[in-house]
């Protein structure tokens, strides 16, 4: 709801695709998180659990039920196909998605309201 809720269902259920696959992930960075938490809180990763946002942030949010069957539906396996193994996504804040994410171990996948969404690349697995 904190990072994708202006996008809808959809961009809800991206997010919450890449939060899983991070979570499944047993290669490269975040091989080391095993739980929605982990993930959730590692360093740089999503602005809502920093508390940088006064009024956006998990701690200020009401979810509704539509955001906890979004969660349901990751838990047990729910995946969105167009961003398939996908482990980031980011607002380039611009109507174009770059091909490769910034970092460079990351390769578009799609595009969904305002984020771009990037599945790794080879070079992410040297992390």
């Amino acid at each position: 709801m904190c990072e994708a809720g202006g996008e809808g269902d959809i961009g809800m259920s991206a997010v919450a695709t890449v939060v899983m696959n991070r979570v499944n992930i047993t290669e490269g960075e975040y091989g080391r998180y095993n739980t929605v938490r982990d993930v959730a809180y590692a360093p740089r990763q999503f602005e809502c659990v920093t508390g940088n946002h006064p009024t956006q942030n998990i701690w200020s949010m009401n979810p509704e039920w539509v955001h906890y069957a979004i969660a349901e539906w990751a838990f047990n396996g729910g995946r969105l196909g167009m961003v398939g193994n996908g482990l980031w996504f980011f607002n380039p804040y611009g109507p174009e998605c770059s091909y490769n994410f910034p970092s460079g171990v990351g390769v578009f996948m799609a595009r969904l309201g305002d984020h771009c969404f990037y599945a790794p690349t080879s070079s992410y697995y040297k992390t």
